[in-house]
């Protein structure tokens, strides 16, 4: 009984701990002031293959270079450039097969060298595209500035690399991706799926649309696939004892956890699963010019970013490694 109660007293220190270091190490306002960034309309809504995507780029690039962050092995910088051979038969609507031969698709990669298991990858992605400049006959406002989707996840990636930057004692090797083309096909998350060793990929954690309070309530968010491997029992249980709680997804008949960045890696046997809050089913924002910074709840952004750096502890520290994904049915 001593030796358990003992052992119990070791796990609440070290749980207070982490949540300390949470608590310190991100910053309201440094999220704020990177969303605001990213949403704001001179990206104009960051479109694939427009100078807004191109400026989008620039910033990540810059944030990760800040951080201290080292481009992914083989690439001389922080861009991934998308090869469409790489990607088989395109499609020809929309001229597409024509625009991505020119090398104008790039992903935004930032790694951080594992310490005792470097050869052990864990993801943490979203995607740093939308929809740009759209036609709107009702309003003047022509901008969709992808607030919550995707820049909040975006900002997730980069506050949570710099989260583990200072922390300093990943034992796993941490790969941040900011995915380039979602809304048109997921050709960036298609393409990194290749560049990448599925069998030494222990996790990916895509974040997508955390900008407002899920359908559970504050301090609260769901997991896609949640029955596909136990990836989101091992995040639930790294939270016990504090206010937040994943759940399972609540929209299966959306099939979320095909529809977003997480897929590619997920076909491949990743445990690949995606964190959102967004209550897709009522969201009258979602794809339209009035997903600005103004609509968000950054504090509810800020909660979801500590609880996945809470969460993620246990596979961060190579203790804790998800089943895979043996089941793709739909």
């Amino acid at each position: 009984m001593k030796k358990i109660i003992a052992l119990l007293a070791i796990l609440a220190t070290s749980i207070c701990t982490y949540a300390q270091d949470v608590e310190k190490l991100i910053d309201q306002k440094d999220v704020a002031r990177i969303i605001q960034t990213l949403a704001a309309d001179d990206m104009q809504g960051r479109g694939t293959f427009t100078p807004g995507i191109e400026k989008a780029a620039q910033f990540i690039e810059g944030e990760f270079k800040s951080i201290g962050l080292k481009p992914l092995e083989g690439n001389p910088g922080f861009r991934q450039v998308v090869d469409p051979k790489a990607l088989g038969p395109l499609p020809t609507r929309g001229n597409m097969a024509e625009k991505l031969t020119n090398n104008s698709l790039f992903n935004v990669v930032g790694v951080l060298p594992g310490k005792t298991k470097p050869n052990e990858f864990v993801i943490f992605s979203g995607h740093y595209d939308h929809l740009g400049i759209v036609k709107n006959v009702i309003e003047s406002d022509s901008i969709a500035n992808g607030a919550d989707d995707d820049a909040s996840g975006t900002t997730a990636v980069i506050t949570l690399a710099k989260y583990f930057k200072k922390l300093d004692n990943n034992a796993r090797t941490l790969i941040f991706v900011a995915f380039t083309a979602e809304e048109i096909g997921g050709y960036g998350a298609r393409y990194f799926s290749k560049m990448v060793d599925p069998n030494k990929t222990v996790a990916m954690f895509n974040i997508e649309m955390i900008g407002k309070a899920s359908k559970f309530g504050e301090n609260s968010a769901f997991i896609t696939g949640f029955e596909r491997s136990d990836f989101g029992t091992i995040l639930q249980k790294n939270l016990e004892g504090t206010a937040f709680k994943f759940h399972p997804d609540p929209y299966p008949e959306q099939q979320l956890f095909f529809r977003s960045d997480n897929a590619a890696l997920a076909m491949l046997g990743v445990p690949a699963h995606t964190i959102s809050t967004d209550q897709i089913d009522i969201d009258k924002l979602y794809h339209t010019v009035k997903d600005e910074f103004s609509s968000l709840d950054v504090k509810n952004i800020t909660a979801t970013i500590k609880a996945i750096a809470l969460s993620s502890r246990g596979i961060v520290a190579g203790t804790e490694t998800p089943t895979r994904v043996t089941n793709m049915a739909r």
